[in-house]
């Protein structure tokens, strides 16, 4: 689907045939020919009668902002006419969705087959792929950390993330969100519990974020580099579990922002993903939500044009005592692409709702909203 102009066919007040009856010969024919330019200068139409190519509505495209997890390892009817409605652009996978590989290609195609059969945008399908204890697939590569990973030469990394994205296409997850491209500072939770980053010095986690996003886009999965502007620093809790604040100056940070520069420079494509930890150098407000972190500093310094992600919204609101929604209006309107709701289905129901709100009372910008759903039905180009 591609956003065009108003339907502007022409719409003759008149019979051409009968009126053509009631002239001359010589009238008859340049009535004719008129008729002719007329057929050949109206737009194609569908079967149904309608525009091959209308204009995205705001719901459409506040739609395919919005990943969403489920429960289960089926899809249910309310998830699929979630779907079809066009209220869903892509949805997370967790353990808990997932068996075995015969289960997980019968889900993930039946999830497709719903967005395909309601003429909707393929699905983005994603899971969290990283390595050694943050692993979807258990028999899906890499079975090493990244840590571990990152003692390897890069080639060997790059083979490793190859094999990794064959075995998750294979399966029909088409977004991983992989790799983690933190730079630790000790003590870190990176390097203490969940040994999540490739290495210490930023010049080695460049290399290996680059290799294993080489790899994964070699098997025809997305990468998605995390934790944007950097998590190295957040000590020994996460995110996920408490209000993390990045008490570093900018120069510090921009010391830790060369993975993604490296990426970039390299012409690879991921997905960037903005963490929900606050960086008080910048902003009062988390990254995830922050103008001068989404935009500011990701897009006009380092010149990123591709698609941005939240972190789990849901996780966020636990630990502020606040909403998914009210997460996802303010990541919306500072352009984040992405809003990962990671909660119930009716938790991310009403995300969508709050967001599409927004939209049409002008809070989230039509430029933006447009903006943003090219950006996605790009990226959506490339699965």
């Amino acid at each position: 689907m591609r956003t065009c102009g108003p339907d502007r066919r022409l719409r003759p007040p008149y019979d051409l045939t009968a009126l053509s009856e009631q002239l001359s010969p010589r009238a008859s024919i340049g009535f004719a020919l008129i008729g002719l330019i007329v057929l050949t200068a109206s737009p194609v139409t569908s079967a149904s009668g309608s525009d091959a190519a209308a204009p995205p509505t705001r719901a459409q495209m506040v739609g395919q902002r919005m990943i969403v997890a489920f429960s289960g390892t089926t899809a249910k009817p309310a998830l699929l006419a979630r779907i079809r409605a066009g209220q869903i652009g892509g949805v997370i996978l967790f353990s808990q969705n997932i068996r075995s590989a015969l289960q997980l290609r019968r889900l993930t195609a039946r999830l497709q087959r719903a967005a395909r059969a309601a003429g909707q945008p393929r699905l983005l399908i994603a899971a969290d792929q990283e390595g050694g204890l943050v692993r979807r697939l258990p028999w899906a590569p890499p079975k090493a950390s990244a840590e571990e990973l990152g003692t390897t030469p890069k080639t060997h990394v790059e083979a490793v993330a190859r094999r990794a994205g064959i075995a998750l296409r294979q399966a029909g997850v088409n977004l991983d969100l992989a790799p983690v491209a933190d730079v630790p500072r000790s003590p870190s939770n990176f390097i203490e519990a969940a040994h999540r980053a490739f290495a210490t010095d930023r010049y080695a986690v460049a290399t290996d974020a680059a290799a294993f996003s080489r790899g994964l886009e070699a098997g025809r999965v997305l990468p998605t580099l995390k934790h944007f502007p950097g998590l190295g620093r957040a000590g020994a809790v996460s995110t996920d579990d408490g209000l993390v604040r990045i008490r570093a100056g900018r120069k510090q940070i921009s010391h830790a922002l060369l993975p993604y520069d490296v990426a970039f420079r390299k012409s690879l494509h991921p997905v960037v993903m903005l963490s929900t930890a606050v960086y008080p150098a910048y902003s009062p407000r988390a990254a995830a939500w922050s103008r001068a972190i989404a935009r500011t500093l990701l897009r006009h310094d380092l010149g990123f044009r591709g698609v941005t992600i939240t972190d789990s919204l849901t996780s966020a609101a636990a630990v502020r005592r606040t909403s998914p929604s009210v997460l996802a209006v303010r990541s919306a309107r500072v352009g984040v692409d992405l809003l990962l709701v990671t909660g119930s289905a009716a938790t991310s129901n009403v995300a969508y709702e709050a967001v599409l709100h927004a939209a049409r009372s002008g809070a989230v910008p039509l430029a933006d909203l447009k903006a943003s759903y090219a950006r996605i039905l790009k990226l959506k180009s490339r699965i």
